[in-house]
């Protein structure tokens, strides 16, 4: 059994000029390949197996990441299911002044583990531990279901854990 701290992957580097759009701010694609590559990180550490991007299941833009930031990306297995893993990702800045870190942006990657010949092959359970693991952990279920319902894949009256977020108990 493996818990979220096991992959945890920190990548932190600077943001140049040629990295930058006109309002000299980090391309969105740019961050998008920092934080796909944390996360392919932390879903190998946790699976040990070689890991694909499924999908990119959300990104929040929040903040601007200015040329000469320090831009940190944190990213952790958040739920395992049994060949996929949601990564949770979280992006900091430091001021360049007082050394205090803001969060910036976030997202959530889908990654699936493959064996040698690109075949889906099992990941290990993933347990929570603190808090926010436990959040994102649970969180992780609801979004699962919600995707398979809109892809057609699962019936909404089976979505047990989406439909007790509506249902009054």
């Amino acid at each position: 059994m493996h818990t979220p701290k096991d992959s945890r992957t920190v990548m932190t580097d600077l943001v140049l000029p040629s990295e930058t759009n006109p309002l000299n701010n980090l391309f969105g694609g740019e961050l998008l390949a920092r934080m796909d590559r944390a996360a392919s990180i932390a879903a190998r550490r946790h699976s040990r197996r070689i890991v694909v991007t499924a999908s990119v299941n959300h990104v929040a833009f929040n903040r601007s990441v200015p040329v000469g930031s320090v831009v940190t990306v944190e990213a952790a297995v958040s739920r395992a299911f049994k060949t996929s893993m949601e990564i949770f990702i979280d992006v900091w800045i430091e001021d360049r002044f007082s050394g205090e870190k803001t969060k910036a942006n976030e997202a959530i990657y889908t990654f699936v583990a493959v064996d040698d010949t690109g075949k889906p092959t099992e990941v290990p359970a993933l347990i929570p531990e603190t808090d926010l693991e436990v959040e994102r952990f649970e969180a992780a279920l609801r979004r699962k279901q919600l995707s398979l319902v809109l892809a057609g894949k699962l019936k909404p009256k089976d979505a047990t854990e989406l439909k007790a977020i509506f249902i009054d108990k």
